[in-house]
């Protein structure tokens, strides 16, 4: 399950070391906004020790998650928003709560278990993290149940889409379901009993279940059992007429053929979330696709770390299930029927477009054809002309990024490919033409990700077929996972130009799919410097070359937050000497504790620093004497904001970067992450789509020194405005 599947979804592993404030000193070696700046910026003491001796000036990472999470059930909530978005959003939040249970919650166990417990930077012990997770993801999930019975269920009522449980079951439709079970159900479920032959059975992590009590009219005796609802049929099963009832509910009202001759006292559905993160040594990097294959089996046995169940569960049955599961009291969470909410993706996707979000077709990029035709888009001809910055979903990925490389690979004047690869769709046309190009005869080198979490099995199956097509698959750099979001193809134009490389450099994962759902920016360019910047990583990725210095590039774990730190500290310098200064930041999640201290200095220093955050944010802003000069909001619909933008004043001379890493320990220290600085004219494009973000009429959520997020009200929304301009643009063309 890749938690990229789904929009307002976001990655959430990551370790949080105790954070102390570290000025990071100007580094000679990374490209500077501060150019004009005659000294480095030196922090004076007072100012260094008044942010340290704010004590809670980091937020706990794991309690602002589920702000974020909140904020997501807060658009299901929503009643302007049409009604099956809103049963998209209650999916998408119980879909994000899995993986945060499976990796995080998981995560801190594992260290209080293993003695790792240090203390985090909020200055929260993992032991108390952990209970107060416990409870506001109890709190959490009870208003999911809540808002999906007592708004969801009846609003769909009125619109002719009913959810009905058995009982509501009108005659026919109980006979319908009846021989749906003896065809198709019936066949599948293995019911299986616990007694002294039958220890308890494995129950597989997310697993839908039925936890069944029989008993045995000869003998009196009372037995458990548990059957496991088939993941291979609708979740909700669909009766007619738009009605639907829950697979569970079918099934346990069928145990009698299941358990002939006993007597089925009671049954109650019940779901186990396990520890499903995967380490591997990567010592031996020659083993990793077979160490990572067997890793991935173990998964599938990790131990659990949340029980829900139905609140009508008995006493007896639940102390079985708490007691063979080794799984403690806080860990329960007793829910209102039915479990497993993801399952309202199949009704969100029901063919009601008045209940859906107006349908929205991404259209080809203005300088990718400036003239509407049938022919396929020139990339490499307009490339020559100018640069061109794409912003997806608005501008298609389809005839930008997916025909860039289907283009090189048919092109017989295309040399080599060199491409990244973290996450991409399960039929893609990206592989595919690697593969096309491989055959002809070109050189392509593909750095596939294997360990990207939850597509690690994909991303093997890909890794394999390339090699076979005779593609050059290496795996990244021991002990990084390569995140970073680069494509460079290498193309002979004659004599009189020579070999020009054309480079695309993104925010997003080259994944057709996720690319309609992603707000992503790219950018496609023939600048020498960047092509060039672009080549040697490629090198220090496939080789043993170690150029550790870039022009037009930041690039983790090396220069990334050095990089950062030093243009907010050349910020702070132009401030001081009455130049224009400001601080713009973009992403998914800001964390790190050594840019979170540089921002609070920026503010300290007069600087105005505005931030928006999709996901965690361990900032707070609005803090009196420490972040009176930050502003922090967060932007939800119906695509997932997903770019990472950084965008600095600099003295009069302004600079914007774009890329792959966010602010988060793992992104600077474990992964090999790319920043690339915009070319004059995207660099104006990007700042005139911060000034919309940042426009107090957007609608936003807006951080408070609390931690606490509270919507404002403005009167436009960033994405559907930017979906009207395109509308515009198509109209006009």
């Amino acid at each position: 399950m890749s938690s990229e599947q789904h929009p307002q979804s976001d990655q959430v592993a990551e370790t949080e070391p105790a954070g102390t404030l570290v000025v990071v000193p100007d580094s000679p070696s990374s490209p500077s906004s501060g150019d004009a700046v005659e000294a480095p910026y030196a922090a004076p003491e007072d100012v260094l020790a008044r942010i340290e001796a704010v004590d809670n000036r980091f937020v706990d990472r794991e309690l602002s998650w589920l702000r974020f999470n909140e904020r997501v059930l807060e658009l299901a909530e929503d009643p302007t928003l049409p009604l099956l978005e809103r049963a998209r959003f209650l999916a998408i939040f119980a879909s994000n709560l899995d993986e945060f249970f499976m990796v995080r919650v998981a995560g801190l166990k594992r260290r209080i278990a293993t003695g790792l417990a240090v203390r985090a930077a909020s200055g929260m012990m993992p032991r108390e993290v952990l209970e107060a997770i416990w409870q506001r993801a109890g709190e959490l999930s009870q208003r999911h149940a809540r808002v999906f019975r007592d708004e969801i269920v009846p609003a769909l009522d009125t619109q002719g889409i009913v959810l009905v449980r058995w009982a509501d079951l009108e005659r026919d439709e109980q006979k319908a379901c009846k021989r749906l079970f003896k065809e198709r159900v019936f066949p599948v479920l293995t019911p299986l009993a616990v007694d002294p032959a039958h220890p308890f059975p494995y129950i597989s992590g997310l697993s839908l279940n039925l936890a069944v009590l029989i008993r045995n009219p000869k003998t009196g005796k009372e037995h458990f059992a548990r059957v496991k609802v088939p993941s291979n049929f609708d979740r909700f099963v669909p009766l007619g007429n738009a009605r639907f009832v829950p697979l569970e509910d079918v099934i346990g009202e069928h145990l009698g053929r299941l358990f002939p001759g006993m007597e089925v006292l009671e049954f109650h559905t019940f779901r186990v979330t396990r520890n499903e993160d995967v380490e591997v040594e990567e010592d031996d990097a020659e083993n990793l696709l077979a160490a990572l294959e067997k890793e991935l089996l173990r998964r599938k046995f990790g131990p659990p770390v949340r029980l829900e169940v139905d609140q009508s569960i008995s006493a007896p049955v639940l102390e079985l299930l708490v007691s063979e599961l080794d799984i403690n009291e806080q860990e329960v969470f007793r829910l209102p029927g039915p479990l497993d909410l993801r399952g309202l993706h199949s009704i969100a996707d029901l063919p009601r477009e008045d209940l859906k979000y107006r349908s929205f077709v991404p259209i080809t990029h203005p300088r990718l054809a400036e003239v509407e035709s049938a022919a396929p888009v020139d990339v490499f001809k307009a490339l020559r002309r100018r640069d061109v910055l794409l912003h997806h979903p608005y501008d298609s990925f389809a005839t930008s990024v997916q025909r860039f490389i289907e283009q090189a690979a048919a092109d017989p004047h295309v040399l080599a490919i060199k491409q990244t690869l973290y996450r991409t769709s399960g039929d893609s046309p990206i592989i595919d033409a690697l593969i096309d190009a491989a055959e002809a005869g070109k050189q392509v080198l593909v750095l596939v990700e294997i360990k990207a979490r939850f597509d690690e099995q994909a991303n093997i199956r890909w890794a394999r077929k390339l090699e076979q097509a005779g593609c050059h698959v290496v795996y990244g750099l021991v002990g990084l996972k390569t995140h970073c979001k680069l494509a460079m193809v290498v193309r002979d134009e004659g004599e009189q130009v020579g070999i020009r490389r054309y480079t695309h450099i993104g925010t997003g994962n080259y994944n057709p799919k996720t690319s309609r759902m992603y707000e992503d920016l790219g950018l496609l360019t023939t600048d020498e410097v960047i092509g060039e910047d672009v080549a040697h990583l490629f090198n220090n990725l496939s080789g043993w070359s170690r150029k550790a210095t870039y022009d037009q590039l930041l690039v983790a774990p090396d220069f990334v937050r050095s990089g950062l730190v030093e243009q907010i500290h050349a910020e702070i310098a132009h401030h001081r000497a009455g130049r224009p200064a400001g601080i713009r930041i973009k992403a998914n999640s800001i964390v790190d504790e050594q840019v979170i201290d540089a921002l609070y200095l920026a503010s300290c220093e007069g600087v105005p620093v505005e931030l928006l955050v999709r996901g965690i944010c361990a900032l707070r802003p609005g803090v009196p004497g420490l972040s009176d000069n930050i502003k922090v909001r967060s932007i939800l619909g119906r695509f997932l904001e997903h770019s990472r933008v950084f965008g600095f004043e600099g003295g009069g001379e302004p600079t914007a970067w774009i890329g792959s890493a966010d602010m988060m320990h793992r992104n600077l220290d474990r992964r090999v992450e790319v920043l690339v600085r915009l070319p004059e004219q995207s660099r104006d494009e990007v700042r005139a789509l911060l000034d919309l973000a940042f426009d107090g009429d957007t609608q936003a959520w807006i951080l408070g020194p609390d931690a606490r997020w509270t919507r404002n009200d403005g009167a436009r929304h960033l994405q559907e405005t930017l979906i009207e301009r395109q509308r515009g643009r198509r109209a006009t063309s």
